[in-house]
């Protein structure tokens, strides 16, 4: 069953650049994995600060696999250094 992933982030004005490059590469290899279908981010228009992204998986167990994936990890080790607080990630499944 598909599931869509939330994630949440928080970071110091400044420090778009930085992190759009780091969520671009993110999904690039994210594309290349089993189970990825789509993804997207977004900006909050009354928190400039506040960033979305939303992917979409063909299973929780792809996804999961994809979260543990060192080349993931090596990323995401970057981007917790831009946040003001820890990310949230929330995963969602139709009904």
């Amino acid at each position: 069953m598909a599931v869509r992933v939330l994630i949440e982030r928080n970071i110091d004005l400044g420090q778009e650049p930085k992190l759009h490059q780091l969520l671009t590469q993110l999904r690039a290899k994210a594309m290349e994995v089993k189970g990825y279908i789509s993804g997207e981010t977004l900006r909050a228009l009354d928190d400039p600060k506040r960033f979305l992204v939303i992917s979409t998986w063909n299973s929780i167990e792809e996804w999961k696999a994809w979260q543990n994936n060192p080349e993931r990890k090596k990323l995401q080790e970057e981007v917790n250094k831009l946040l003001r607080t820890p990310e949230t990630t929330t995963v969602f499944t139709n009904i």
